[in-house]
C-alpha cells in the first residue's frame, strides 16, 4: 500500500510535524507499506518531497533553498513566509529545488492512503480531512467534525461542561477588547476576581505548549506580557530596546521571530504596514526609535489568535492518556502517563528533549484512581466522536477529582512521544502501532459509507499482508541493539539505540533485540528489555524499571488488565506478549543474536571495552576495533597522535585534579600562562557537548574546575550560575580535563565549523576503503554547539553540504580537500565501520584549506535529527541503508577474523 505521509504545514508546530513525519516515514513496515513523503510548506503548497530532504534537521535547512534567500547581514533564519508576496511562478521555482508540486487532484496517482502528521491549524482542524474526503483519499485519525472540535480549546470547554466533565473554570478574552489599552487592568482584575490566582493563559489553537503562561502573582505587567505571548503580539519599548545594545538586540530579535517562543513572521505594524523579513524588521525598529519620538512599537503576527483562553490553575498530578479503538470500535484507554516536570509548564523543550522531564507510566496513583482516569478519557473519546486514536490530557487533584483538558485528535510522533510510549505498554513497537493506526483508519473511513468497494478491497489486501508477514518473522537476522550506559551521554545513547531499533524493526531483513547496559567500568550489566521499557523516557527510567523487575517486582495490575483488554490488537500486530527484563552474560548474548549494534556513546562503548568482550566470542559489531577505539575515546591522545602526523589540531593540555588539590593558585596560573582567555575546557573522554565550555576569565575557570573535580554528585549552584548551565544540564565528574586554544578565523577569508561522516567497506583485496561524505556546517546560537542544537528536532541549524564558497565549482574543490583531510585522519587512527569527525575549516585567500581537527567520534550519535543522516542522504543512503552497510561491514570483519 502506498502511504502518503503529509507533514510540515503552516502551523507553529511545523518543526515537530516535520520530525514526526520523518518518524512515520522511517517506521512504516516496509513489508506492508511504501512511504511517500508529502511536505506541506508554510504557504500550504503540497510537495512530493525528494526523500533526501526528510533527513535534514529542520525545515530551514533546505526550504526555502539557500539560493532563494535574500542577503541577511546578521544571518537571521527564516521560513518561506518571510520572502514576501510570491507569485505562483516564484513559488514553483522554490518548490522545484525540493521536489515536485502536487495538486490535490493528483494525490490518488501517488498514494492510496494519507497518514496525517500535521499539527495545529489546517492539519488538526478538519481542513485537510475535508480536502482528502473530497478527493476520495482515506486518511488517518479522526474525521472532519471531531478534528474541528479537537483544535479549538475554547469550543472544547463548552462541550466538556455540556457533557458533565469536570474542567477548570475559564474565561475568554477577545482580541478586540484587549486592543483597548484602557480596559486591560480591569480585564486582569476581573479574571483574578473570577478565577483566583494562579491564572493559566493559553492560545486556543496551538499545541506543543506554544503560547502558554502561568501568572502566579498579582502582577499586571507579567499578565500583560503573557497575554501578548498568547495573542502573538509584542510591544517593544524604546528605552528598553536602546538600553540592550546591538548584540542583545540581535538576540532579542531571534527570540521575537521564533515561531514557538516568539510571535513569528510576518508582522503588522500599528500603521498597517506588513513586514516579512526579520532583517527588515530589525532595521525598521532601529530606524523608528532613532528618528522619531515614538516611545513604543506594537508588532502583531498577521495570523494572531483572536481570543485567549484563561483558566483557573488546578493543583494536582498532570497526566496524558492515549485512547485507541479496538476492532469493534470500542475505546481502550492506554495507561495514563504522569508528567513530572522541572517547571510549571510542560514546555516545548521539556516535551521533546530526553531527560528534561519524566514520564511515569502508569501514573503513580492507586489502581482504582487510574481506572477512573481511563474511564473518564474513554467516555470523552466516545462523547466527542473521536476515531482511531486521540490524546487526552488532564489533572487529578489530591482529593481524586479528575479535570479533563485539551483533547487532541493528533499526537506528536517523535520517538519519545506519548503516542509510542503508551502503545509500547500493550506490546506494540512503533512500526506495529503505525500499522494498527492505518488499518483502523481504513476501517473507520469505511463506516462513512463512501467508497465502500475500494476501501473494502484495501482493507482485505492489508489484512492478508499482515498475516503473511507474521508467518515469515523467524527468517530475519537477529541484531542486539546495546544502549544506555552510565555516563553523562546515557540519555542520548538511548535515543540513538531506539532509533537504530526502529529502523531495523521496520525492515524486511532484521529482527532487533533491545539490550540495556548499566553497571560500572568494573562490571557491565546487560539486560534484554521489552519494548515498553525501551520506550521509557530516558536511561535513568529504564534502569529503575530493570532493577524493579530484578528485585522480584511484578507488572502493575493496571498494565496487566489493559494488556488483556487489548489482546485482540496485540495478537494481530505482534503475535507475542510482553516479557520481563532478563540479565544476560556476553556468552548468552552470543546465543541470542547474529550481530550487535553498539549504540553507546563515550565510556563504555567507544573505549574498546565492549569490543574486547565481543571479539572474544566472535560476535560481529559496528564501528572501530579495540585499538582504534581506545585512542579516539581520549581527545588528548587523539590530538597528540594527529599532531605527530602533521595534522592541524588546537594547542592542548591536560589539567589534572591532583595538581588542583595540591595548589589551586599554581594550577590556575599554569593554565593562564599557557592559554590566553578565552579558551575551551572540556572532558577528554565525553561527547554530546557534555561540559564543553568557552572559558572567558578566572572566575569561570575556577567554577569549571570545582564542578568537574567535585566529590559530591550534586552541582555547586554558584558555579552552575557562573557557567550558565541549563536546566538539568549534566556535568561529569573527572580526574582531569582538556584545555584547548579557541580556534578562530586568524585572517582566513572564510571560517566555519563542520562535522563530517564517513563509511568504510572492504575492497576486493581485503583492504579497507573510505567513503567520506559531504560535511555539514554547524551553526551555533551560543558560544559552543549545544545538546539541543545537536539532537532536538527543530533546534539548531546544520547546512549540508557545508558552504565553503558561493561558487558551486569552487565549493566542491574546497570540499574535496576537506574530505581528503578527514580521510587521512581516519587512516592515521585506523577508523573502521563509520565515524564522525568534527573540525574547523579556514579557507585562505588562494582557496588553500586548513582543516583543524576538534574530535573524532568512533560511534557517533544516531538520533533521528543528527546530521550524519543528512550527509549519507546526499550519497543515496537512507538511514536504514547506512545502518545496513555498517552491520554488513562488522559481519564481514568477524567472518574474516574467524577464518584466519
Amino acid at each position: 500500500m502506498k502511504v502518503g505521509i503529509i507533514f510540515g504545514g503552516p502551523s507553529r508546530e511545523r518543526e515537530i510535524s516535520f520530525a514526526g513525519g520523518r518518524t512515520v516515514y522511517d517506521n512504516l513496515d516496509k513489508a506492508l507499506f511504501e512511504p511517500v513523503p508529502v511536505f506541506v510548506d508554510s504557504l500550504g503548497n503540497f510537495i512530493l518531497l525528494d526523500w533526501q530532504f526528510i533527513y535534514k534537521g529542520t525545515i530551514r535547512d533546505f526550504y526555502p533553498p539557500v539560493e532563494a534567500l535574500p542577503e541577511s547581514e546578521h544571518g537571521l533564519q527564516i521560513y518561506l513566509e518571510s520572502l514576501g508576496e510570491l507569485s505562483i511562478a516564484e513559488q514553483d521555482k522554490i518548490i522545484a529545488n525540493a521536489g515536485k508540486r502536487l495538486q490535490p487532484n493528483e494525490f490518488k496517482e501517488h498514494f492510496d492512503f494519507a497518514f496525517l502528521a500535521l499539527h495545529g491549524p489546517y492539519g488538526e482542524d478538519g481542513s485537510i480531512q475535508g480536502l482528502l474526503e473530497w478527493y476520495h483519499i482515506p486518511y488517518s485519525g479522526s474525521g472532519i467534525l471531531p478534528s474541528a472540535i479537537g483544535i479549538d480549546k475554547a469550543a472544547q470547554k463548552k462541550l466538556l461542561k455540556q457533557n458533565n466533565f469536570a474542567t477548570p473554570d475559564y474565561r475568554t478574552v477577545q482580541y478586540a477588547d484587549w486592543a483597548k489599552q484602557e480596559q486591560r487592568e480591569q480585564i486582569f482584575n476581573n479574571l483574578v476576581a473570577d478565577l483566583s490566582l494562579p491564572l493559566v493563559l493559553k492560545a486556543p489553537h496551538q499545541g506543543s505548549s506554544i503560547g502558554v503562561s502561568i501568572i502566579k502573582e498579582n502582577n499586571f505587567a507579567a499578565f500583560e506580557a503573557a497575554m501578548e505571548r498568547s495573542f502573538f503580539t509584542k510591544t517593544i519599548y524604546k528605552s528598553q530596546w536602546l538600553a540592550l545594545g546591538e548584540e542583545k538586540q540581535l538576540m532579542s530579535m531571534k527570540q521575537l521571530v521564533d515561531i514557538r517562543e516568539g510571535i513569528g513572521m510576518p508582522v503588522m505594524l500599528e500603521d498597517g504596514t506588513i513586514v516579512y523579513h526579520p532583517e527588515e524588521l530589525l532595521n525598521k525598529i532601529n530606524h523608528t526609535f532613532n528618528t522619531s519620538a515614538t516611545d513604543s512599537l506594537t508588532l502583531t503576527n498577521i495570523e494572531h489568535e483572536q481570543q485567549v483562553l484563561v483558566e483557573a490553575f488546578i493543583r494536582g498530578k498532570e497526566f496524558s492518556c492515549i485512547v485507541v479503538q479496538n476492532e469493534a470500535g470500542e475505546p481502550i484507554a492506554l495507561p495514563p502517563t504522569e508528567i513530572v516536570k522541572g517547571s510549571e509548564v510542560f514546555d516545548y523543550r521539556s516535551k521533546y528533549l530526553p531527560g528534561l522531564s519524566r514520564k511515569i507510566t502508569p501514573i503513580n496513583l492507586p489502581t482504582e484512581q487510574i481506572q477512573q482516569i481511563r474511564k473518564a478519557t474513554s467516555k470523552l473519546f466516545k462523547d466527542f466522536g473521536f476515531n482511531v486514536y486521540a490524546r487526552l490530557d488532564g489533572f487529578i487533584t489530591d482529593n481524586g477529582e479528575i479535570f479533563l483538558n485539551d483533547p487532541n485528535t493528533t499526537s506528536g510522533m517523535l520517538p519519545s512521544s506519548f503516542f509510542f510510549h503508551q502503545a509500547a505498554e500493550i506490546g506494540l513497537n512503533p512500526s506495529q502501532f503505525l500499522t494498527y493506526i492505518i488499518r483502523t483508519s481504513v476501517a473507520e473511513r469505511l463506516k462513512t459509507g463512501k467508497d465502500t468497494v475500494k476501501l473494502t478491497r484495501l482493507l482485505n489486501k492489508l489484512d492478508k499482508a499482515i498475516k503473511e508477514e507474521q508467518a515469515h518473522r523467524g527468517e530475519k537476522v537477529r541484531v542486539g541493539v546495546i544502549m544506555g550506559g552510565y555516563s553523562s551521554e546515557r540519555h542520548i545513547s538511548v535515543e540513538s539505540g531506539r532509533n537504530i531499533y526502529e529502523k531495523l524493526s521496520s525492515s524486511t531483513k532484521y529482527e532487533p533485540l533491545p539490550i540495556f547496559l548499566t553497571g560500572s567500568n568494573d562490571e557491565h550489566r546487560l539486560y534484554t528489555i521489552p519494548i515498553n521499557i525501551m520506550l521509557k523516557d530516558n536511561a535513568d527510567d529504564i534502569k529503575e524499571k530493570v532493577h524493579y523487575f530484578e528485585q522480584g517486582g511484578k507488572p502493575h495490575p493496571v498494565l496487566a488488565e489493559i494488556a488483556k483488554e487489548a489482546e485482540s490488537i496485540t495478537r494481530k500486530y505482534t503475535g507475542r506478549s510482553l516479557e520481563e527484563p532478563q540479565r544476560i552474560t556476553y556468552s548468552q548474548l552470543k546465543n541470542l543474536v547474529d550481530a550487535v549494534f553498539i549504540a553507546l556513546h563515550g565510556r563504555p562503548g567507544e573505549d574498546g571495552a565492549l569490543q574486547t568482550e565481543l571479539e572474544k566470542l566472535y560476535i560481529p559489531y559496528n564501528g572501530s576495533g579495540i585499538r582504534s577505539s581506545r585512542i579516539t575515546i581520549n581527545k588528548y591522545e587523539t590530538n597528540e597522535i594527529l599532531a605527530q602526523h602533521g595534522v592541524p589540531v588546537a594547542k592542548h593540555a591536560m589539567a589534572m585534579k591532583e595538581d588542583w588539590e595540591k595548589d589551586p593558585e599554581a594550577f590556575f596560573q599554569s593554565i593562564e600562562n599557557e592559554f590566553k582567555y578565552p579558551f575551551i575546557a572540556k572532558p577528554a573522554d565525553d561527547g554530546c557537548s557534555s561540559a564543553v565550555k568557552k572559558i572567558k576569565n578566572r572566575q569561570e575557570l575556577q567554577a569549571f574546575a570545582k564542578l568537574i573535580f567535585r566529590e559530591m554528585e550534586e552541582l555547586d549552584s554558584d558555579c552552575a550560575v557562573t557557567l550558565q548551565l541549563g536546566f538539568k544540564e549534566e556535568f561529569p565528574n573527572k580526574a582531569g580535563f582538556l584545555v584547548e586554544t579557541l580556534i578562530s578565523r586568524e585572517g582566513a577569508k572564510h571560517f566555519l565549523e563542520i562535522t563530517g561522516g564517513l563509511l568504510t567497506k572492504y575492497a576486493p583485496d581485503g583492504t579497507v576503503s573510505y567513503e567520506v561524505f559531504e560535511a555539514s556546517e554547524a551553526l551555533a546560537e551560543g558560544e559552543v554547539l549545544s545538546l539541543e542544537e545537536k539532537f532536538l528536532a527543530g533546534e539548531g541549524q546544520n547546512i549540508t553540504p557545508a558552504r565553503y564558497a558561493a561558487d558551486p565549482e569552487r565549493r566542491q574543490k574546497i570540499s574535496d580537500k576537506v574530505k581528503e583531510d578527514l580521510r587521512r585522519v581516519a587512516q592515521i587512527l585506523n577508523i573502521e565501520g563509520y565515524a564522525r569527525i568534527d573540525a574547523f575549516v579556514r579557507v585562505l585567500e588562494n582557496d588553500e584549506v586548513e582543516t583543524i581537527i576538534i574530535e573524532v567520534n568512533s560511534l557517533p550519535g544516531m538520533t533521528p535529527a543528527t546530521c550524519i543522516f543528512h550527509q549519507t542522504a546526499i550519497n543515496g543512503y537512507k538511514p536504514y541503508d547506512f545502518i545496513d552497510r555498517i552491520l554488513q561491514y562488522g559481519m564481514e570483519r568477524t567472518k574474516m577474523k574467524a577464518e584466519v
